[in-house]
């Protein structure tokens, strides 16, 4: 049987393997050194890939968990701990070497974004830190724009991975780069994200429940209108960003999209029919179903992707994503989907339908 973590491998070294992709991606004006820090997850081989065929040249600092690296011998991999704590902890990037700029995929802790930070702010030009939309308060009904107040962390110290506090805690960690490097700080908060080699398996799921076709117990009926950004898209723009020089906070969210029109998208996709039912979110908090993707915490609060959209970034459709993302997913191997995590139970998709007919 394999495992989820060689499944996961598997899929990583496909899409960094598929570099045709890149094959007609023009070269940048400038060639910078980039520092990734992660780089093979979800986003790494996206940013990766096209920072390689722009003609930059890469390292990544990770852990080095893969036997092997999915980008041969194109990219430098110096290994470490983003824990000081840990093994050698950041002791491979401490030493007089520069970079132009770091992409920060990886920061969660706070105390680990300070060190990295502060370790490498006389050696480097721009630090790009991805955060996230959960850094914001999003109780009050409204537009949220890059202006809007972060959530709060009361006990920083706390590094435990507790419930609540991935929002409050990205949110500190966004404070302090901007804090560490000012005018040279650039952050990102995308909404979800989604796209080919998505490793959440949160849109993957929605996908493999309308290509079963039959009846489906879709989001519940109170659910918020979808915000997301490809990955294809939000990756190449943050190279961009970087080569650019451009700083400061930005919203990567696309418009909001109803449900029925992404389920609507994936029928067509999937050339299949279906019924779909719509469970009341009273049925959906009963039963303690989490739906991936699905929100109704705020479904009257919107993200404002504009100030990104200025800095060049774009949102393809919806229907651009579902059938990239489609195609990805049944070519994962059986073994891979059956890893799948995060998924409603069967007996749990059953009571919804049954008790919302």
């Amino acid at each position: 049987m394999i495992t989820r973590r060689a499944a996961l491998g598997l899929g990583l070294a496909a899409l960094a393997t598929a570099r045709g992709v890149f094959a007609a991606v023009p070269k940048a004006r400038r060639p910078l050194d980039l520092l990734f820090l992660g780089g093979t997850g979800f986003l790494g081989p996206h940013q990766v890939n096209y920072a390689l065929a722009r003609g930059h040249r890469v390292t990544l600092f990770n852990r080095g968990r893969a036997a092997t690296s999915p980008y041969d011998a194109r990219v430098e991999v110096l290994h470490g701990d983003r824990d000081t704590r840990v093994g050698d902890g950041l002791m491979a990037l401490a030493d007089r070497r520069r970079w132009d700029a770091v992409i920060d995929n990886s920061g969660y802790l706070p105390r680990h974004v300070r060190d990295s930070a502060e370790l490498l702010k006389d050696r480097v030009g721009r630090y790009l830190f991805v955060s996230t939309m959960s850094v914001y308060d999003r109780t009050r009904p409204g537009v949220v724009d890059e202006s809007s107040p972060l959530l709060p962390l009361p006990d920083p110290d706390n590094e435990r991975d507790e419930p609540g506090r991935y929002g409050p805690t990205k949110a500190e960690c966004d404070r302090i780069v901007r804090r560490v490097y000012g005018a040279r700080a650039t952050v990102v908060r995308p909404t979800f994200i989604l796209g080919p080699g998505d490793d959440t398996d949160r849109f993957a799921y929605w996908l493999a429940r309308v290509g079963a076709s039959g009846l489906v117990a879709g989001p519940r009926a109170d659910a918020a209108p979808l915000q997301w950004v490809d990955v294809r898209d939000l990756c190449p723009w943050m190279v961009h960003l970087v080569e650019r020089n451009d700083g400061g906070a930005f919203n990567a969210a696309a418009p909001p999209v109803e449900w029925d029109a992404v389920l609507g998208a994936m029928r067509a996709a999937a050339g299949v029919a279906i019924d779909v039912r719509r469970p009341p979110g009273t049925l959906v908090q009963e039963l303690a179903v989490t739906q991936p993707l699905v929100r109704s915490d705020d479904p009257k609060v919107r993200l404002d992707g504009r100030l990104a959209t200025r800095h060049g970034l774009g949102y393809r459709p919806i229907d651009d994503t579902v059938r990239s993302t489609w195609d990805w997913w049944r070519e994962q191997t059986p073994e891979r989907r059956a890893a799948a995590r995060g998924w409603p139970t069967t007996e749990q998709e059953r009571l919804l339908l049954a008790r919302s007919a």
